[in-house]
C-alpha cells in the first residue's frame, strides 16, 4: 500500500483533531468550503471503541468517501485496547491512524492520557508498538506538545522520531499553557533539524496560531514543516484553507454556509429524536458564522435562544432578508 504521507504537496494542510468540533458534519462544511488536504476524525477513546459502548464511540469515525485521505485520531493508555482499536481503523477503510499524545484536558491528563504521555518512554513506546501492529499495512503517526508542563521537545522528539513515525505533528506550546501563550515555531523547527538527521522519512507537522495559507507558506518556508495543522482558525475564517488570500466572502455566503451546515446535521441525524437531542451541540458553531456582522451579539443571542433546527433555520432565512446587514 502507498504511503500517501510521502506523495503530498509540500507544504499540506491540515483540519486538527477537536474533540466534539471535527466531526463528519463539520468536516462536511470544511469540504464544501475549501478543504484542506487532510482531515483527522475527532479523537476517538480506544479503549471505548471496543467496549459495549463501542456504536456510541464508534460514531466518531463516521466519514464520507470524498473526505479521503482521511486519519482517524484514537487515545488512550492500554497496549492492547490501542491494539484494538487500531485493527477497527484499518478494517474502516482510514488512510492512516493518529495517536494522541497533545490533549492538554484535565480530565484526559489526570488518566495519564493525552499529553501525560510525554516522558513516559516505556509505555509510550509499547503504544506506538500497538499502533503498528494492529494498524499494518497503513501509516502510523503522532501529535503532541512541546511537553507537559515544562519543554522538553528535543528529548522527547528524538525519542519519538527513534520510533520511525511516517508523521509527526508538534504543537508548538506545553500542555499547561494550552493556548493561552503564542505558539513557539522555533521549538518545531528544532523538530525539523532533529528529523533530518534520524528519522528523514518522517513528516513533520506544525500547529498553532495559523490564520490562512498565507502562513502556512511562510511556516513551510521558515521553519522547514512539511505541513501546517490549523484548528482555532477555522472558527475565525470556515475558507481558512483557500489558497487566495484576498479572497473576500460576503456575509450573504456565510449565512449560506451555516444554513449547510443545517442541513448536513439533518442528514447526519435523520432520526427526529437523536436530532433534537443532540441539537444544543450545534449550538457552539454559531458565532463563527456572524461574526463581523452588524449586532452580531444580538443575533447570536437570537440563534442560542432556538430551540430546534426549524426555528434556527427560519430565524436564518429572516436574518438573511433584511437589507440592514449588507450582506453583499
Amino acid at each position: 500500500m502507498t504511503n500517501f504521507w510521502q506523495t503530498l504537496p509540500k507544504p499540506f494542510t491540515v483540519l486538527a483533531p477537536m474533540d466534539d468540533v471535527t466531526g463528519n458534519v463539520f468536516r462536511k462544511v470544511i469540504n464544501s468550503s475549501f478543504r484542506p488536504d487532510i482531515f483527522f476524525t475527532e479523537f476517538t477513546n480506544a479503549d471505548g471503541l471496543i467496549s459495549v459502548g463501542s456504536k456510541i464511540v464508534g460514531s466518531k469515525l463516521k466519514y464520507e468517501p470524498d473526505q479521503h485521505p482521511i486519519i482517524a485520531q484514537i487515545w488512550g493508555n492500554n497496549p492492547e485496547s490501542i491494539y484494538k482499536s487500531a485493527k477497527i481503523v484499518k478494517n474502516l477503510g482510514f488512510d492512516a491512524i493518529d495517536f494522541n499524545m497533545s490533549c492538554p484536558v484535565k480530565n484526559i491528563t489526570k488518566r495519564g492520557c493525552g499529553a501525560a504521555l510525554i516522558g513516559n518512554y516505556g509505555l509510550a513506546k509499547q503504544i506506538i508498538d500497538a499502533l503498528k501492529k494492529g494498524a499494518k499495512g497503513i501509516p502510523v503517526s503522532v501529535k503532541t506538545r512541546l511537553g507537559l508542563k515544562t519543554n522538553v521537545i528535543e528529548e522527547w522528539a528524538t525519542f519519538l522520531l527513534n520510533q520511525r513515525l511516517d508523521a509527526l505533528t508538534i504543537h508548538a506550546r506545553t500542555a499547561s499553557e494550552m493556548s493561552k501563550v503564542p505558539a513557539q515555531w522555533d521549538e518545531i523547527e528544532k523538530v525539523v533539524k532533529i528529523k533530518n538527521k534520524i528519522s528523514p522519512n518522517t513528516v513533520i507537522i506544525g500547529n498553532g496560531d495559523v490564520k490562512d495559507y498565507e502562513d502556512v507558506i511562510f511556516k513551510h518556508n521558515k521553519y522547514g514543516v512539511d505541513g501546517v495543522m490549523i484548528g482555532r482558525g477555522v472558527f475565525d475564517n470556515p475558507w481558512v484553507f483557500e489558497h487566495d488570500n484576498n479572497k473576500q466572502h460576503s456575509k450573504k455566503e456565510y449565512l449560506n454556509l451555516l444554513l449547510k451546515h443545517f442541513d448536513y446535521f439533518e442528514l447526519d441525524y435523520p432520526d427526529p429524536i437523536v436530532l433534537q437531542k443532540r441539537y444544543p451541540a450545534l449550538k457552539k458553531f454559531f458565532k463563527m458564522y456572524i461574526n463581523g456582522f452588524n449586532r452580531a451579539s444580538e443575533f447570536r443571542l437570537q440563534l442560542m435562544e432556538t430551540k430546534n433546527l426549524q426555528e434556527a433555520r427560519e430565524l436564518v432565512n429572516t436574518l438573511g432578508s433584511r437589507k440592514t446587514l449588507d450582506l453583499e
